[in-house]
Order: C-alpha cells, then structure tokens, then sequence
C-alpha cells in the first residue's frame, strides 16, 4: 500500500477507498437509555428486505456515496464509478476489495472504452477489511446514525439512511479518522 500511495502522490491521483455495504430492515440494536426497570423494546418485522451501499471516501474526509434497492452488480459499480469521474476533478486511484463485481469483464470494458485515462483500479490484498477505511463508515452509519431505528418498510429506511448519509458528509473529522484508524496519514 505505501507504494501505490507515493505513485498517487508524485502522478497526483486522489485515493479513494470503495465498498459496498447491506442495510437491513431490522435494526442495529446497540446500547441506550431508559427509565429504570423498562426495558426498551425495538417492534419490528422479521424480514431480509434490504438496501445496497456502495461508497468511497478520501483522506480529507470527502464522502461519495449510492444506495439502491438491488444488489450491486458490475453494471452499478459502472454507473457508481461514472458519477464519481463527473464529481470528482483529476485522477483518481480506486481501491476496493476483489469481490467477483470489481474483477468483472464489463468493467475491464469501461476503463478500455476511456475510463483508464483518469481512473485507477487497485486491490486489496486477500481478506483485508482492517485496511479499507470505508468499513469504519459502514460501522459508523449502522452502529451510530442507524443505531436502534426501526423501519417499516424499505422506503423508510431508505429515507434515513439518506438522512444520517448528509450528516455523516458534514462530519469531515469522523471520516477522516476511519482512514487514520486503518494507518493512512494525511
């Protein structure tokens, strides 16, 4: 990793680190507050109902993020990858994990096509979650913005995994932490 990130500094590539998340109907239950002697009770339905995440942030804290009602495939990490070459000035390192969606022939298709003149692909080494710091935000929406809400359908938690998105975006400090926890330096 120390080389891909001196090659991005001396070629001035923006790093950004990617991966894909699941958010379920049911909720994170973490601890909370209560009157003493009543247990809080979370009332939801059992179900696998879920929404698809795919993000990226960089090392000055910047947040991109898309969420969709099906699974990711190498068609939605095309069009996740477009929005960010529209959002995003000059060139850009991705580095994500080697799940079979970033490996796939139509996304060798699109950096062929033009892509490849500004967009980098690297991957993880193996099973590595310890080093990708978008894990840290995935834990941080679920744990801390999510933590104990309770949806009741996928158009409810679509809303406020949109809603605690924008203020995690606002929250410069706590992504950039993710990246310092996983041992990148600004």
């Amino acid at each position: 990793m120390a080389r891909d990130k001196k090659k991005a500094e001396t070629e001035k590539y923006t790093i950004l680190w990617v991966d894909e998340a699941g958010f379920y109907l049911l909720p994170m239950a973490v601890a909370t507050w209560a009157p003493r002697g009543e247990t809080p009770i979370l009332k939801v339905k059992l179900t696998r109902d879920h929404l698809s995440a795919i993000s990226g942030i960089t090392l000055d804290g910047k947040l991109f993020m898309q969420v969709r009602k099906d699974a990711y495939d190498a068609e939605a990490v095309i069009g996740f990858l477009k929005a960010l070459l529209r959002k995003m000035k000059g060139k850009i390192l991705i580095v994500w994990d080697g799940s079979p969606i970033h490996r796939n022939k139509k996304i060798q298709a699109f950096l062929s096509a033009g892509a490849a003149k500004r967009l980098h692909l690297e991957r993880f080494p193996g099973y590595a979650p310890d080093l990708n710091p978008d894990e840290g935000i995935w834990q941080y929406l679920k744990r801390v913005e999510l933590g104990n809400v309770c949806c009741s359908d996928l158009d409810q938690l679509f809303t406020e995994l949109t809603r605690a998105k924008e203020r995690l975006r606002h929250k410069r400090d706590i992504i950039k932490a993710c990246s310092l926890q996983c041992g990148y330096v600004v």
